[in-house]
């Protein structure tokens, strides 16, 4: 008998949850900090991007969190002159953080997440409906 070293369907759907679940914790940060002018270093937030990768490139694997990436996109300006982040012109740097796409992918990694889970419990009741079938 040969072993086979590709995943199962519970390797894929519980790497499937690991990596989404690390999306949202990405997600989450974005959204905390929003409105956090001064993360250090005398400038605002930078918004953070996790990049995908598969565990293996020859046969149907699992997915994992290769790395997470800062966005090097331009920050927002706003006028607020009375703020003591703003600069001589009044204007202040806003995180480059947009809410609505957040919550996009925030929502789309909830459903993925939700597909993973679904796809461990069906394959629960099928090893449950083949142990009956056995008896």
């Amino acid at each position: 008998m040969e072993v086979s070293n590709t995943f199962g369907p519970i390797d894929i759907a519980v790497s499937g949850l690991r990596a989404q679940s690390k999306q949202m914790e990405v997600i989450s940060s974005n959204v905390a900090n929003a409105r956090t002018t001064d993360a250090g270093k005398g400038e605002p937030y930078r918004r953070l991007a996790a990049v995908f990768k598969t565990d293996d490139d020859d046969d149907i694997s699992g997915v994992s969190i290769d790395e997470i990436v800062t966005d090097m996109s331009d920050f927002q300006r706003i006028l607020d002159p009375g703020n003591p982040d703003a600069d001589e012109q009044g204007y202040l740097a806003m995180p480059n953080v947009d809410l609505p796409t957040e919550m996009i992918n925030l929502n789309i990694a909830t459903r993925m997440y939700q597909a993973n889970a679904a796809v461990l419990k069906r394959y629960q009741r099928m090893v449950e409906t083949a142990l009956e079938l056995l008896r």
